[in-house]
C-alpha cells in the first residue's frame, strides 16, 4: 500500500471539465450542506454501546460523536498500567488528566530539564511550568487507583563535553542524580520519566549509559520513587539502539519502560503511524516469548500509542492533532479506508490548500492495539493526552 500511496501523492492533480451545468445542477452546487447535530460531553452510553468501534467509520459519525464520552469517567477498562503524557503546549491535556484521572496509573507532565552549568554544577530548568494545584487535582481524580505524577526529565542544552563529563565521572553522575531526587522530594512528585537513551545510545558506549540510568533509578527507588525509562523501538536502520541485552540489564532497576512505538512513517515514506505488526515486533525484540519471568518483565513495558496523526501532502507533511484532523474530516464524504495490513485507517481529500492523505487513530485502531497489549501482557503509554478525540478515553 505504501508504494501506491507514494505514487498517488506524486501525481499531478487532473480536474475534468465537462458539459454545461443545468439549472438544477447549479442549484444543488450552491446549496449549503446540512449542519450536523454534534454531540458533546458526558453520555449515558459508551462508544461500544453506541456501535462506534468500526473498521471503516464514517466521516459523519466521527464529526458528530468525537466529543461525546461515557459519563462514568472513572471506569477503567484497560487492566494494565497506563501512562499518559501531558505537555504545556497542549492545554486540553491538563483537562483530560483530571477528567479521566482514574484511568491513568501514571501522569507525566513534560516540564523539567537538567542543565549543566559547569564542573559538578547542575541546575533544574522548567520549574516555572510546575502547577501544584493541577498535580493535586490529578491525584484526587485518580485516588481510587493511587495514581502517580512522574514528570519527564531530559538532559537539555548539553554540549558533547558536558555529556563526556557526566558519563565518565561517577561524582558528576551522583550530583545529577541527587538533584533529581531532591526535585522529586521538594515538589512532592512520585518519581520521574527519564528521557536520555535516545539522545546518547548511538553516541556512547553502552556501559556508560547503563551506569547513568542505573544510578539515577537506584537512587530514586531506594526512596520509594518510580523511575520510568523512555526507550526507542527497533527499526531497520537502528535495530539495536535498545536491545534485549539492554532490557535484561536494566529491568531489575527500572520501574517501567516507555516504548516509543510510533512515528513509523515519514515525509519520505508516507503511511501508517504505527503498523500493528511493527508494534508487536518491537515488544518481542526486547522481550521475546522465550524470556524468563516473561509475565513480570512484559508488564514493565508500556507500549506507546500515538493520539496524534499525520497529514501528508505533495509538498511534505506534518503531525496533526484533534482539531486539525476534524477540519480535514469535514471534507470527506463517506467512510475512512481501512488497511488490514497495518490495522490503521486513512483517507484522502482535496481542500483549498491542496491534496491531503491523512492518517490518524480511530476507535477501532486503538482498540486493536489494546487487544495486542492483552495478548503480549504489556501496559500502555499515551503520547499525548489532549491530542486525541475525547471519545477515545472510553477505551482505556
Amino acid at each position: 500500500m505504501k508504494i501506491l500511496l507514494s505514487i498517488v501523492l506524486a501525481l499531478p492533480l487532473i480536474e475534468l471539465i465537462c458539459c454545461t451545468l443545468s439549472p438544477s445542477d447549479v442549484k444543488n452546487k450552491n446549496k449549503k450542506p446540512k449542519e450536523l447535530k454534534v454531540k458533546q460531553g458526558p453520555q449515558p452510553s459508551s462508544v461500544f454501546e453506541r456501535g462506534l468501534v468500526q473498521e471503516e467509520p464514517s466521516a459523519k459519525d466521527i464529526l458528530v460523536e468525537n466529543g461525546a464520552y461515557y459519563e462514568e469517567t472513572s471506569l477503567k477498562n484497560f487492566k494494565g498500567t497506563v501512562l499518559g503524557y501531558v505537555t504545556p503546549w497542549n492545554n486540553h491535556g491538563y483537562d483530560v488528566a483530571k477528567i479521566w484521572g482514574a484511568k491513568f496509573n501514571y501522569v507525566s507532565p513534560v516540564w523539567l530539564q537538567i542543565l549543566r552549568k559547569g564542573p559538578k554544577q547542575y541546575e533544574l530548568g522548567g520549574t516555572h511550568d510546575i502547577d501544584a494545584g493541577w498535580v493535586k487535582d490529578v491525584k484526587q481524580a485518580g485516588e481510587a487507583i493511587q495514581n502517580r505524577v512522574v514528570p519527564r526529565i531530559l538532559f537539555d542544552k548539553f554540549a558533547d563535553n558536558d555529556f563526556i563529563q557526566l558519563l565518565t565521572y561517577s561524582e558528576e553522575r551522583t550530583i545529577a542524580a541527587k538533584l533529581i531526587l531532591n526535585t522529586v522530594r521538594k515538589y512532592k512528585f512520585d518519581g520521574i520519566v527519564l528521557e536520555v537513551w535516545s539522545q546518547l545510545s548511538a553516541r556512547v558506549e553502552d556501559k556508560y549509559l547503563v551506569a547513568l540510568v542505573t544510578e539515577i533509578c537506584q537512587m530514586l527507588s531506594s526512596s520509594n520513587y518510580d523511575c520510568i525509562l523512555v526507550i526507542p523501538p527497533a527499526r531497520k536502520e537502528t535495530y539495536d539502539l535498545f536491545s534485549r541485552k539492554h532490557f535484561e540489564t536494566l529491568v531489575p532497576v527500572v520501574t517501567a519502560f516507555s516504548l516509543m512505538t510510533y512515528d513509523f512513517s515519514s515525509v519520505q515514506r508516507p503511511g501508517a503511524n504505527a503498523p500493528l505488526y511493527w508494534v508487536k515486533n518491537a515488544v518481542k525484540h526486547i522481550c521475546p516469548d522465550t524470556a524468563d519471568d516473561l509475565k513480570q518483565k512484559r508488564a514493565k513495558i508500556l507500549l506507546g500509542l500515538n493520539l496524534y496523526g499525520s497529514d501528508f501532502t505533495p509538498n511534505g507533511g506534518q503531525p496533526i492533532i484533534s482539531h486539525e484532523y476534524l477540519a480535514l474530516v469535514m471534507h470527506l464524504k463517506g467512510h475512512l479506508t481501512y488497511d488490514e495490513h497495518d490495522v490503521e485507517n486513512f483517507f484522502e481529500v482535496k481542500t483549498s490548500t491542496g491534496r491531503h492523505m491523512v492518517f490518524y487513530p480511530t476507535l477501532n485502531s486503538i482498540n486493536a492495539r489494546l487487544k495486542l497489549t492483552q495478548e503480549l501482557g504489556t501496559g500502555i503509554s499515551l503520547w499525548e493526552l489532549g491530542q486525541g478525540l475525547d471519545y477515545f478515553y472510553d477505551l482505556f
